[in-house]
């Protein structure tokens, strides 16, 4: 039971801490904040096709095997499970999807990784603003399958299997990470560890977010030590995901802001 309604708690202190731009005193961070907006509103009417993708997986009734190395999911924690299911409870809606985006695209985004492909949704919205290669993890084959688009998105670079065993072999590969997002496992010790392990080829131009940070009390904890960490200048809580950055003017920083 606890987990079930601590999101409910977390997000009370987050409603109570939250700040909007009108708040902000440095003027650097007023302009991001103010530019995610004007990304979101300017970019209206693309990727409209990424939204049709997600409505048909929301109407489709196939079943699928899932292979799930993490936490699972709170609604549909099952071997099987319905593609509509996953994709209503499990994937990132638009909104959260372009704010990925719009930091994505404050780094170079020559080399882009997502860890958690789930059904390809924030793959897609990500691809569009890589400038070179994006990479996507996902453990589970069936859900990949699906996720994998069929034409398109030819920047997009599936990776299957388990992520302890993918992961470092493709970073080993890897000169540099421009941008990342963690949103897979959900745990607390496998959080810190794709941190760490993204730590070894990040840049002082380089923005990791981090799904999911108040989903529970062991991503909660987590969150609380990843911005922590010394490499983290600045980091910035909405709530669904946590954006850190390893380049920011003056002293360490922290916000809780309104989107």
């Amino acid at each position: 039971m606890q987990d079930i309604v601590y999101p409910l708690f977390s997000y009370l202190a987050y409603w109570l801490q939250k700040e909007d731009k009108f708040s902000l005193q440095s003027p650097l961070l007023f302009k991001t904040y103010q530019d995610l907006f004007g990304f979101i509103k300017a970019r209206k009417g693309d990727d409209l096709d990424i939204e049709l993708f997600r409505k048909e997986l929301l109407a489709s009734n196939e079943l699928i095997s899932v292979e799930d190395y993490g936490a699972g999911s709170k609604r549909v924690n099952t071997a099987h499970r319905r593609v509509a299911e996953i994709t209503r409870y499990s994937t990132s809606n638009r909104k959260f999807a372009q704010c990925y985006q719009f930091f994505c695209s404050l780094t170079p985004a020559e080399t882009v990784l997502e860890l958690g492909t789930c059904m390809g949704i924030s793959s897609r919205y990500l691809s569009r603003v890589t400038q070179g290669k994006l990479y996507s993890f996902e453990g589970s084959p069936e859900i990949a399958r699906i996720a994998k688009p069929s034409e398109g998105f030819d920047n997009l670079n599936l990776v299957i299997g388990e992520l302890r065993d993918t992961l470092p072999s493709i970073l080993d590969s890897l000169d540099k990470i421009d941008f990342a997002l963690i949103d897979a496992t959900h745990t607390y010790e496998a959080t810190l560890s794709y941190f760490e392990l993204l730590l070894s080829k990040i840049q002082a131009s380089s923005i990791i977010a981090i799904g999911d940070i108040h989903w529970s009390r062991e991503m909660e904890k987590a969150w609380q030590e990843i911005k922590g960490r010394p490499e983290v200048k600045l980091s910035l809580d909405f709530y669904e995901c946590g954006i850190v950055f390893f380049d920011y003017p003056g002293e360490k920083a922290e916000y809780i802001l309104d989107f």
